[in-house]
């Protein structure tokens, strides 16, 4: 079921709740620029063997709320203790792809990891996210031709073949978020590292990253696995940056046995 929280004056995000009622809570943070779609391979499977799955559409992306302000690392992961709060959760995993994953990293050092059992760090755009060169291409395209934009994430994203429909569907999911959040992001991957964020993670940490990854290179997961404690990296071959589709069976089976 879906719903919306009030995470801050005047802002409520859309959250999907998958069976409710399930033997253990895991929350998704999806990426730049999508929203809690992505994860529909997840969804489709998880709930079924018994798992809670709740699906948080950031602030400006989805169907949340799109205010002007409020995109930094730190109000994205106070927008989620607001959520973890409203819903009452605790002994929870946590799963971030991409800048997904740079938020839950975020939460994880800000809030003291707060109700997080164990972290699931999805190709996370950290330590750092975009370089300034690459920063500066999608600005451009997002000020002047966001379809355009869009279609150089999905050219980047995946290593093995999708077809036109399902670039289709991935094309609407990106061109769902405002667009104003859609570049404040970009300035936020530009401007932001989490380097001093990495230390104060202590719960057991799964590091998933496909070694085909043109958008975050595979040796970030590598300095994130030296840098986190009790962390492992699970390198996906047959994948680039979309390991929850490129290889959904086993993305699915590596989360579940590590939860």
């Amino acid at each position: 079921m879906g719903y919306f929280v009030t995470v801050d004056s005047g802002v409520k995000l859309y959250v999907e709740d998958f069976n409710p009622h399930g033997k253990k809570t895991i929350v998704f943070l999806h990426g730049w620029p999508l929203n809690h779609n992505q994860f529909e391979y997840q969804y489709n499977v998880l709930p079924m063997l018994g798992y809670r799955c709740i699906g948080i559409d950031w602030r400006g992306f989805g169907k949340s709320d799109r205010p002007f302000e409020g995109y930094c690392y730190n109000r994205l992961a106070d927008d989620v203790r607001a959520v973890v709060d409203a819903l009452k959760l605790n002994n929870f995993a946590l799963v971030g792809h991409s800048t997904g994953g740079a938020i839950a990293i975020r939460y994880m050092s800000r809030h003291h990891g707060f109700g997080v059992s164990k972290l699931i760090l999805v190709a996370s755009a950290a330590p750092i996210g975009f370089t300034q060169e690459t920063a500066q291409s999608f600005l451009q395209l997002a000020y002047n031709d966001r379809p355009k934009m869009m279609q150089k994430v999905i050219d980047g994203f995946f290593f093995q073949y999708i077809t036109k429909e399902f670039s289709d569907w991935f094309m609407k999911m990106g061109l769902d978020a405002a667009s104003w959040s859609t570049i404040a992001i970009i300035n936020t991957l530009r401007d932001e590292n989490l380097y001093a964020d990495l230390s104060k993670i202590h719960v057991p940490t799964l590091i998933i990253h496909g070694i085909h990854d043109k958008v975050i290179p595979f040796a970030q997961a590598q300095e994130l696995n030296e840098l986190i404690p009790n962390s492992k990296v699970v390198p996906f071959q047959y994948s680039g940056h979309g390991t929850f589709w490129e290889e959904r069976d086993r993305f699915n089976e590596v989360l579940w046995q590590f939860i």
